[in-house]
């Protein structure tokens, strides 16, 4: 794929992580937590490029389009909390909610946990990309549930916190972000590291 496509393909997946974080942010349960599978579900299905699906796959030589993948990410998922701005659901608090629990378990804790999300994930998309979609029904539930932070879904419930909030604990919040993009990196490639398929 060009760079261009690269980009196209990575906002398109953030903007189906946002809808479905959107869903759960409506219903933080374990209903939320099914539904937020639409959002994997169809990454995998039109073959996107969304940093967790694409962390534990990636060759050498290609760390350069991780990172294109990640901004592409953040902005598909920007677009879908400023599309959450307007709803009439208490979506801002719910977020903000989470993301105060979040930072209260602190930087190291948070990647340590986005590790067990990314293993998940890489798992759940291998079977995907075999036309078997029922682990990414069961593997989305078990991190959401589990508290595994995931990169991108978080980066949507963090836009969508309010601006005053984000910009009295900017510092916090974005050593706290690198720390499970990080933890989400080692989770997606555990299984390579670990079966030495490097």
């Amino acid at each position: 794929m060009s760079t261009t496509q690269i980009i196209r393909s990575s906002i398109i997946a953030g903007i189906c992580i946002g809808i479905a974080g959107f869903g759960y942010l409506a219903e933080k349960s374990i209903i939320g937590a099914v539904l937020f599978a639409f959002g994997l579900l169809a990454v995998v299905h039109y073959g996107l490029k969304l940093y967790t699906g694409t962390a534990g796959f990636f060759k050498k030589g290609e760390f350069g389009q991780l990172f294109l993948i990640l901004v592409g990410n953040l902005i598909g998922c920007l677009l879908v909390a400023l599309i959450a701005r307007c709803s009439p659901l208490p979506l801002q608090e719910t977020a903000q909610n989470l993301l105060v629990s979040r930072l209260n378990s602190g930087p190291l804790n948070g990647g340590v946990l986005a590790i067990g999300c990314g293993f998940i994930m890489t798992t759940a998309v291998q079977f995907g990309r075999q036309s078997k979609f029922l682990p990414l029904l069961f593997g989305v539930p078990l991190f959401i549930t589990c508290g595994f932070p995931h990169s991108i879904a978080d980066a949507f419930y963090y836009l969508c916190v309010p601006v005053s909030f984000l910009a009295d604990n900017a510092l916090e919040v974005i050593i706290f972000y690198v720390s499970i993009v990080i933890g989400n990196f080692i989770g997606c490639n555990l299984y390579r590291v670990i079966s030495n398929q490097y």
